[in-house]
């Protein structure tokens, strides 16, 4: 049985990421979701028997030799699959780059309950990245599997603790972007003292790939891509523009 504090099932590493939080990232991609996205762009990480087993050390060693890239103004971000899964792993990891005052970022669903590993984990995080799948909460099921509460809980969380958030959600033509539920996402946020940054991400097709390599019926087939106009319709919504 591996040590979970110490071992970590890891998908792949981007050493260069811009897009994952400020600066230049060092961009970790854990193994394992328990979420069903039907619009999953990294349907390979879900199972958490893919992927390898890495350990602290060998993945602390390969931050570091890009220290100089990412510190000081960018940092490590970590995502999946769901990064949560996972806690154990990286309460130990951020500890070690806490002390080399590397800025810890995490890339999450928040669709986890709040254990003590989870809360001792976000107290050595200094920004979540936080996917809203769906406002509603029936709608959020169909698409995701899950109803939303965990995650809207995930987010007041963040607030009330001071945790730096920027909320994402990604924009689905004819499943996300209906403007009630826009409006909706706008006062949920409003309720938030913490969040830097909203992002509306646009809907593509690039991971249908993988689905079909996994010989796996890619649902939404039908819907789509998002558009440059769709995404700035949608937040001039959101940011009551």
């Amino acid at each position: 049985m591996k040590d979970l504090s110490y071992y970590a099932k890891v998908h792949s590493i981007e050493s260069f990421g811009t897009v994952d939080g400020p600066g230049i990232r060092f961009v970790l991609f854990l193994q394992g979701c328990h979420l069903h996205c039907k619009y999953c762009h990294n349907r390979d990480t879900l199972d958490i028997n893919g992927g390898k087993y890495k350990s602290l050390d060998e993945v602390f060693e390969k931050i570091m030799k890009y220290k100089n890239y990412i510190y000081p103004n960018g940092g490590v971000t970590v995502t999946g699959g769901e990064p949560l899964l996972q806690a154990k792993f990286l309460i130990s990891l951020f500890k070690k780059l806490k002390e080399e005052n590397i800025h810890t970022c995490i890339d999450t669903s928040g669709m986890v309950a709040l254990t003590d590993d989870i809360k001792e984990l976000l107290s050595l995080t200094d920004l979540v990245l936080l996917d809203i799948k769906h406002i509603d909460p029936v709608k959020c099921k169909a698409l995701v599997g899950f109803s939303n509460e965990l995650e809207l809980n995930f987010a007041k969380y963040l607030s009330e603790n001071n945790i730096p958030m920027w909320i994402r959600q990604v924009l689905i033509p004819t499943l996300t972007d209906d403007k009630k539920d826009l409006l909706k996402l706008r006062d949920f946020i409003g309720t938030l003292k913490t969040v830097e940054k909203v992002e509306i991400l646009p809907y593509h097709d690039m991971g249908k790939y993988k689905w079909e390599e996994l010989g796996l019926k890619y649902e939404l087939d039908n819907i789509p891509v998002a558009t440059t106009e769709d995404v700035e319709k949608a937040i001039k919504i959101v940011n009551n523009l």
